[in-house]
């Protein structure tokens, strides 16, 4: 347990830590809660003290605005974490807030980091002591509080919602923390381009503490002072490696395979498959290899070619060798007849640079279940229509991504076998969705 009341940085400390907001303009993002007139802005410079709860992910400024409320009301700041305290440590605090009341006139801000690790009988010895005002208790979570806190103590609790900080929140905060010479990297001269620290803010997903903490990294891999691509490439490094597991060969050979039967030639498909089963390939290797071509190659112009491979496999399993591989240059030859179509490949890959490079983006509100009465007021679900209520099962002009990426079209239907019935369909959900939408573009 410590106060954390003194904001000394010293040059040891990790820039993350020197770099922490001392007043509510230094703070970046949350502006739903900290813009003039939002509630806890209003708490803020009101000097109002009330126990509350900030839920969001790490780095997101929880601590921080924990220390700013304990500053705008010149309380004492004691800190637990959940993880190594319990009901003793609790106990030490209420005496230590009454000491300090008693003492020096002062009220005290408890902040709980991962509240939601303190069991029932924890998380009720909170209870009285909130309840008398003893002390303000500010609790920080990163998981849902419906679940993860006990009634009794949630109601006493304001709760905040925290978001991930934004890519230009991260890069304003980056910027800042580069030019500051007191407390950042200012006496260093070190340099970095815009696009470089927004590329530190995508690979930091919304948490400052990460960016600072890779841009920290970064600076002191800058030799020449500059933070550029060379630089950037050996912070974020963390693709892992393949295991290799045979020579060039090996894989030239299954890579032809494949080759063939993306480019309908079943002779070659068949000869391939031959060359490898002779050379000793393992036999469910170039079955996961072939489920992959019936999904990357052949996608939904034949769903039949997967359950097919599947099937291939699994008679394989049964059968062994020599017996099984009959199975295996059957759909073989399946596979490299039918029709072709990497739509659903090429919509995924996209979908997952894109959740890659925009980070956690939010479930919008009308689309969260709200099990829970914090949920619902906090509007979770609001607005949702049911596909099964609506004509045809099908809630024209509804939207389901996030509101950042509203408007993208992933999966383009090729005109070949059963895509083209696909593509007919969906041009026909799309062609309603404008109509609806413009409908009511023009009642607004």
């Amino acid at each position: 347990m410590s106060d954390l009341f003194a904001h000394e940085t010293r040059p040891w400390q990790p820039l993350a830590d020197r770099m922490r907001p001392r007043a509510l303009a230094e703070v970046v993002g949350q502006r739903h809660l900290l813009d003039a007139g939002r509630p806890l802005r209003r708490a803020l410079e009101a000097g109002h003290l009330h126990s509350m709860l900030f839920w969001g992910p790490p780095g997101t400024g929880k601590t921080t605005l924990a220390r700013l409320i304990a500053d705008s009301v010149n309380a004492r700041f004691l800190t637990l974490s959940a993880v190594l305290a319990g009901v003793k440590e609790v106990r030490e605090a209420v005496e230590q807030a009454r000491r300090f009341a008693a003492e020096e006139g002062r009220p005290t801000l408890l902040f709980v980091d991962e509240v939601h690790r303190f069991n029932k009988a924890q998380q009720d010895a909170f209870l009285p002591h909130v309840e008398a005002g003893t002390l303000m208790l500010v609790g920080a979570t990163t998981e849902n509080p419906s679940f993860a806190l006990n009634n009794a103590l949630l109601s006493r609790l304001r709760t905040y919602v925290l978001k991930p900080l934004e890519s230009e929140a991260l890069v304003s905060l980056l910027r800042r923390a580069l030019e500051d010479h007191e407390r950042g990297l200012g006496e260093r001269g070190i340099q970095a381009a815009d696009e470089a620290l927004l590329r530190i803010a995508h690979a930091a997903d919304g948490d400052a503490r990460r960016a600072l903490n890779m841009l920290e990294m970064a600076a002191d891999l800058a030799e020449q002072g500059v933070i550029d691509d060379e630089v950037l490439e050996q912070v974020a490094e963390q693709a892992p490696r393949r295991f290799d597991q045979g020579g060039d060969q090996f894989y030239d050979q299954i890579s032809v395979l494949h080759k063939s039967l993306r480019g309908s030639d079943p002779d070659a498909a068949l000869y391939w498959l031959a060359r490898m089963l002779d050379g000793g390939a393992d036999p469910e290797y170039i079955a996961r290899r072939l489920v992959r071509v019936a999904s990357e190659d052949i996608g939904n112009a034949d769903p039949r070619a997967l359950s097919l491979t599947l099937e291939a496999w699994q008679a394989y399993q049964r059968l062994g060798s020599p017996e099984g591989e009959l199975a295996l240059a059957q759909v073989t030859l399946y596979l490299a007849l039918a029709p072709k179509s990497n739509a659903a490949y090429m919509a995924f890959k996209a979908v997952m640079k894109e959740a890659r490079e925009q980070g956690s983006l939010e479930v919008p509100m009308h689309l969260r279940n709200a099990p829970t009465r914090l949920m619902k007021q906090l509007d979770y679900g609001k607005g949702y229509r049911y596909a099964h209520d609506e004509p045809d099962a099908f809630a024209a002009g509804s939207t389901y991504l996030p509101d950042e990426l509203l408007g993208r079209q992933y999966y383009q239907p090729v005109e070949r076998g059963l895509e083209i019935k696909l593509r007919e369909k969906l041009v026909h959900l799309r062609s309603l969705n404008e109509q609806a939408r413009a409908k009511l573009g023009n009642k607004t």
